[in-house]
């Protein structure tokens, strides 16, 4: 009998830069140019249908005039688009056009093309690089900073996925222009979590006072907001890559959110299942004496100007969203565990350095069950 021990240690520096601006497709191909990601020459360009002809079109375009091999791939706008199958068809559309390992992903579009196109690019090949233009503000605050990549199942949203960083980000603000009213919300419901969890309460206060202008795209308070977001989360997953501690708090709203998207068949768009469940958790947050009424008041308030729901909505299965509560990943030997924020700007640190709390299925569906 034998034994051979195979030696695989290793430091990887998944260092990325986020550029933030306006009209930042001539730098995508300037930097492309000056070696981003080496010699590639060969690019595929991800989106959806929405973001096609309005950025897409332009970024393939002009990889094309720079002298690159180039194709696009669209998919149906939309987070039912956000599946394995989508997936497959990306995968099997970039083998029949040729690409193997010498080759780079650029999504271009919000939170669905970035998760799947860097999820595509984290096993095609067994791995090649991605690069995120990111056109909405939910992408620009969440889903294009951290590396977390992912597809949704029939049981619930980002079950199956990866961590992979991508070569750089860019976060246009000038394609925000483009979005419909209803997705800038949506994008805002991040924001506004973000501002629950960190800052001491600072960033909440800008966005108390600049949440109209915000919302009317104000060209140096979406900067200054969108700054904020990339600091918060930065300085979240740089201590905490992986997600085996710290990085829970970023799921704050998330336990109760993501189960009632999947229960609303996504009629909910990703941030105003958010907001619900933000609100789920100011309800926990002061049964546990952690967030006083006046403070909950404020954040239902700040999630109102921003035109987001703040109750669950009369077509939701109320018991069935309780059993959807099982399918979150934070749960542990069958229990039920939540964020909680600690007033307005900080999360609560829980016993043993956890950053979520056990639950009884009774409280939560007491607190669902309050929400009319």
């Amino acid at each position: 009998m034998s034994n051979f021990k195979v030696e695989l240690k290793k430091v990887v520096d998944d260092s990325y830069e986020i550029e933030i601006g306006y009209e930042l497709e001539q730098k995508l191909i300037d930097d492309l140019k000056a070696g981003l990601v080496g010699k590639i020459s060969k690019f595929v360009v991800v989106t959806d249908s929405n973001v096609k002809e309005l950025y897409a079109d332009k970024i393939y375009k002009m990889l094309e005039e720079a002298g690159y091999k180039t194709d696009l791939i669209s998919f149906p706008a939309g987070e039912l688009s956000k599946t394995r199958a989508t997936k497959e068809y990306v995968e099997d559309t970039m083998l029949a056009k040729g690409y193997r390992r010498d080759c780079c992903i650029i999504a271009v579009g919000g939170g669905v093309v970035t998760d799947l196109a860097g999820f595509v690019a984290g096993t095609y090949g067994r791995g090649i690089p991605f690069i995120n233009y990111a056109t909405t503000l939910l992408a620009a605050a969440d889903a294009s900073v951290g590396g977390k990549t992912a597809v949704d199942t029939p049981l619930a949203t980002n079950l199956i996925g990866l961590f992979n960083q991508p070569q750089k980000v860019y976060l246009d603000i000038a394609t925000w222009k483009t979005l419909p009213a209803r997705q800038l919300s949506s994008g805002m419901a991040e924001t506004i979590k973000h501002a629950c969890l960190a800052e001491k309460g600072v960033f909440f206060d800008f966005l108390e006072e600049n949440m109209e202008g915000l919302l009317a795209l104000n060209p140096a308070l979406c900067e200054h907001m969108a700054e904020q977001n990339c600091s918060i989360k930065y300085h979240v997953v740089m201590k905490d890559e992986r997600e085996s501690g710290l990085r829970e708090v970023l799921n704050l709203g998330h336990t109760v959110g993501r189960a009632i998207e999947t229960v609303s068949d996504y009629r909910l768009l990703h941030g105003e299942a958010v907001s619900i469940g933000l609100v789920a958790q100011l309800h926990l947050a002061c049964r546990l004496g952690y967030v006083t009424k006046e403070q909950a008041d404020r954040v239902t308030a700040l999630l109102e100007r921003a035109k987001l729901p703040v109750q669950i909505p009369d077509y939701i299965d109320r018991e069935a969203l309780v059993r959807k509560l099982y399918t979150d990943k934070k749960v542990k030997n069958g229990q039920l565990r939540f964020v909680v924020q600690k007033g307005i700007g900080d999360i609560v640190e829980f016993e043993g350095g956890s950053f979520a709390t056990p639950v009884t299925e009774e409280t939560a569906r007491e607190i669902i069950m309050e929400m009319r």
